[in-house]
């Protein structure tokens, strides 16, 4: 029988831990990338036809660089890449999750977990300098991002100036919240530290529900109750639950 156009090449195979029957078969089971063409190796792809055209276990493989014995950083990458089951999946996965892949070390663990926080905080960065806070959906664009993956609840300050412009955005605690946990003097030191005109307060429900607690709405009141006093008006108190976001200020709760 004669050969197919796309069999192998018998030097090729040996250097692969199976027996491939295409070209295809060769990019993902041979020892190293090196061994690849050089058209598809993950490197010179990106630089000759953008990132785009890599997929998104090449990509990962890049972050990680390197394999470990016999296994090539794609095919750890793939692990990587099912364990998530997507990239917004690996956005939960902590590095101590992520050593649990066969592969993963310390060292590959930060820098997956360091890529992917540089990609949310990217989508976080405001487009201008300075946005104005004028409504719920402002402050869902630069927190949302942020907040729907974390797996503990975290609070944030948005400091904002007399323009409602925002000028930062502490985080101040983490954990469970609670009317104990996140206490007017922390969040009204930060305000008066940065000499905030007023400031918005978010926090997120790992539990996807975004409907406010009843601790919520204590924590909501006395922040309110604290901000009159000292002058510096506390405008809303937003909830992210996963890709929703909900205004205790809206609801009447402020």
């Amino acid at each position: 029988m004669k050969s197919g156009l796309n069999e192998v090449p018998s030097s090729a195979r040996g250097r692969c831990t199976k027996s491939p029957r295409t070209l295809a078969d060769a990019f993902h089971t041979c020892h190293t990338v090196k061994d690849w063409p050089a058209g598809e190796r993950p490197r010179e792809k990106l630089l000759s036809r953008g990132p785009a055209a890599l997929t998104e276990a090449e990509l990962l493989a890049l972050i990680l660089r390197t394999g470990t014995g016999q296994r090539p950083a794609i095919d750890i990458a793939r692990d990587v890449l099912a364990s998530g089951r997507s990239l917004r999946g690996l956005g939960t996965r902590t590095p101590g999750e992520l050593m649990r892949i066969p592969g993963i070390g310390p060292a590959k663990a930060v820098e997956l977990v360091a890529a992917i926080e540089i990609g949310r905080r990217i989508q976080a960065e405001p487009g201008e300098e300075c946005p104005i806070m004028r409504t719920p959906d402002d402050v869902s664009r630069q927190m949302v991002p942020l907040l729907r993956d974390r797996s503990t609840e975290v609070f944030f300050v948005l400091l904002l100036d007399a323009r409602n412009a925002l000028r930062a955005k502490v985080e101040i605690s983490s954990g469970t919240l609670n009317a104990s946990l996140v206490h007017p003097r922390e969040v009204f030191k930060v305000a008066i530290d940065f000499r905030a005109a007023s400031i918005i307060v978010v926090h997120n429900h790992p539990s996807g529900n975004p409907d406010p607690s009843r601790e919520d709405a204590e924590v909501t009141r006395q922040l309110a109750e604290a901000g009159r006093i000292v002058g510096i008006p506390l405008h809303d108190h937003l909830i992210v639950a996963g890709d929703r976001c909900t205004s205790l200020a809206e609801k009447g709760l402020l």
